[in-house]
């Protein structure tokens, strides 16, 4: 079980802190394990998701055919804006941590503030899950454009195939250039991972700041440092399965990790402190 730790000074508010809670090297298997039973649970509506996050992947396939060059640095851009594709999947394990049954409506009060019928004006709430997003979106671009600059300019010859790219990058005799895009990938992906492990189920369910929620994230994988990183690697592995899989895999792959990640965060923190976004 997890095991809660002090806050820290600097912790996400100084007038409500959260707690951080410890936990085992294997907790994220306990998260996905949760996180199939949300799954069946919801059903069709969780099984959208997959679908929608699978066309995309589609699209950035049909894309990048012909410019390998593109998917070495698109599917690492696509781990990173993954959090966001997924906050409706947090929202619905919410609310079936909360005894509601999982229902369509909450899906498009998540993404429109879909309320008595119609669309409502959003809040501070909403837009902060906007900013956020929109970070991690531009992150993801530089990142595909750093990458497809690397291994245009310096690769020996065009890379237009997984194979070239590995016989011309990875195997490379001679140069550096794999251990420099691996160097730079490292760079941005892990704090970029550090900064998203918490903060779109916090933003969700907590009234906290983009910066704090980012804080808060950090924090997390300070004090769980192993566990986070067999996490990511999960997060890593099962996503590279769901491409490998022509993209099938995707379907169920991605909202199991959606839901797993909501339960990520209420294993990790304690926020019963924070005052709770406006419920529905």
């Amino acid at each position: 079980m997890p095991n809660s730790l002090p806050p820290a000074p600097n912790q996400a508010s100084d007038a409500a802190p959260v707690q951080i809670r410890t936990v085992g090297v294997g907790q994220p298997l306990y998260w996905l394990a949760r996180a199939w039973h949300d799954l069946t649970r919801c059903g069709w509506i969780s099984v959208l998701h997959g679908v929608a996050i699978a066309l995309a992947g589609a699209l950035m396939l049909w894309v990048g055919h012909e410019r390998f060059w593109f998917m070495a640095g698109a599917f690492s851009g696509f781990l990173l804006v993954g959090p966001v594709l997924a906050t409706s999947l947090y929202a619905l394990s919410r609310g079936l941590e909360r005894g509601e049954k999982a229902s369509f409506a909450i899906v498009l009060e998540t993404w429109l503030n879909w309320k008595n019928g119609r669309i409502q004006p959003w809040g501070e709430a909403q837009w902060r899950l906007v900013r956020f997003g929109v970070l991690l979106a531009l992150a993801g671009t530089a990142w595909v454009l750093v990458s497809a600059g690397l291994i245009t300019w310096l690769a020996p010859m065009p890379i237009t195939s997984p194979r070239v790219f590995i016989e011309q990058v990875v195997l490379a005799k001679e140069g550096w250039l794999f251990e420099a895009w691996l160097a730079l990938g490292g760079a941005l992906v892990a704090p970029i991972f550090a900064s998203t492990v918490v903060t779109i189920p916090l933003l969700l369910d907590r009234q906290v700041s983009v910066g704090q929620a980012i804080a808060t994230s950090w924090q997390v994988v300070f004090v769980n440092p192993v566990p986070m990183a067999f996490w990511g690697a999960l997060i890593m592995m099962l996503t590279f399965v769901g491409f490998a899989t022509a993209l099938i895999g995707l379907v169920l792959l991605m909202p199991l990790l959606g839901h797993a990640s909501w339960h990520a965060y209420r294993d990790l923190l304690d926020v019963s402190a924070l005052p709770e976004r406006e419920q529905r």
